[in-house]
């Protein structure tokens, strides 16, 4: 007898936004339903709003209907006053507690994963919800310090996988050099090649690590962390990990060459090899490369957890929401993407019919 398919929550984000757009229309792929068992945490009316918006938009466009879809409602007597484009504290009072039930069914282990579409940290601290984003609060109520933040996109052009890791988040630049450390870069690493193990099936995984100043210091001249530790400490790892092959520090600005090429198909014989993964020092180094190449189709995936958590790689986009325009391709991805990992973490238990 064959097992259900992986159970996904997936958290509607601001209502405000296109969250609830995304998610229709990332829906209306028939090959998502087929592959799991797919519950929408947010509000129903909110979802009829955006099916009448894209239907005025795009009437030749097949998109599923909300009271076709099994949906977890959480309502608010002020839901009435929310209009499209205009993050408020009622908006994230609703999308944090859409949230928060999604992350009740994962750690009551009723779901296998979660999704989750754009909130807005504005509209969250408004609410009196401090937090950078959606990151620190799933890694607070999973109980762990262990966690990271890590985009994955799959190429259009030839299949190849991009993933790349943050070795530091939401920091402002200059605090960069002071909060990253040996243990934190330990850290972030063995999370890394867990991850690609449990979660994506490499067991001797190849992982390209950068350096953080330009050209990686120049061997002091442009800067001493690699010099003074970072260098030292990859040595180190090297001997940790031997069934992990580590780069040595790339230049911050060549690293991501190979990566273009295999995304573009420009690449030769003599074309240096992508690495499985890349781990980045800071939130830019890491994220303009990912957003220039798979801006429409990046996902976020929380590493760290005790169940799968993806997300789109955009935002709330409250310029266009309500105007049924928003591209759902990024959604959609998040939902395969984690159908994938909750595969890969439970081969037995998880296959579909």
């Amino acid at each position: 007898m064959t097992s259900p398919c992986p159970k996904l929550a997936i958290s509607m984000g601001d209502p405000a936004g296109i969250g609830s757009e995304v998610v229709l229309k990332a829906l209306s792929a028939t090959d998502l339903s087929a592959q799991a068992s797919l519950t929408v945490v947010g509000s129903r009316q909110q979802l009829h709003k955006a099916y009448r918006a894209i239907q005025a938009s795009n009437p030749e466009m097949a998109v599923i209907h909300p009271d076709e879809l099994d949906v977890i409602e959480i309502h608010s007597p002020q839901e009435d006053q929310i209009q499209w484009g205009e993050p408020s504290a009622v908006t994230g009072a609703l999308s944090f507690q859409y949230l928060d039930q999604a992350i009740n069914l994962a750690l009551e282990k009723k779901v296998d994963g979660v999704v989750t579409a754009p909130i807005a940290k504005s509209a969250w601290k408004a609410a009196g919800h401090l937090y950078p984003g959606h990151t620190e609060l799933l890694a607070e109520r999973a109980g762990t310090n262990r966690f990271g933040m890590m985009f994955v996109a799959d190429s259009p052009h030839t299949g190849w996988q991009l993933r790349s890791l943050l070795a530091t988040t939401h920091i402002p630049l200059s605090e960069v050099p002071k909060q990253l450390s040996p243990e934190g870069m330990t850290l972030k690493l063995d999370l890394l090649i867990e991850t690609l193990k449990q979660d994506f099936g490499l067991t001797q995984p190849t992982i390209a690590i950068s350096g953080l100043n330009p050209h990686s210091g120049e061997q002091g001249q442009l800067g001493t962390d690699e010099v003074d530790w970072i260098y030292p400490w990859l040595l180190e790892m090297r001997q940790k990990y031997p069934q992990a092959t580590l780069s040595d520090l790339l230049p911050p600005d060549t690293m991501w060459v190979a990566p273009g090429q295999a995304w573009y198909g420009l690449g030769s014989e003599s074309t240096p090899q992508p690495y499985d993964a890349y781990l980045a020092l800071y939130h830019d180094q890491g994220l303009i490369p990912v957003k220039l190449m798979a801006f429409d189709r990046a996902v976020n995936t929380t590493i760290g957890l005790s169940f799968v958590r993806t997300s789109p790689d955009h935002g709330t986009a409250f310029d266009i929401a309500g105007q049924g325009k928003a591209n759902p391709e990024s959604m959609r991805a998040a939902i395969r993407l984690a159908i994938a990992q909750a595969h890969q973490r439970q081969p037995q238990t998880l296959a579909c019919s």
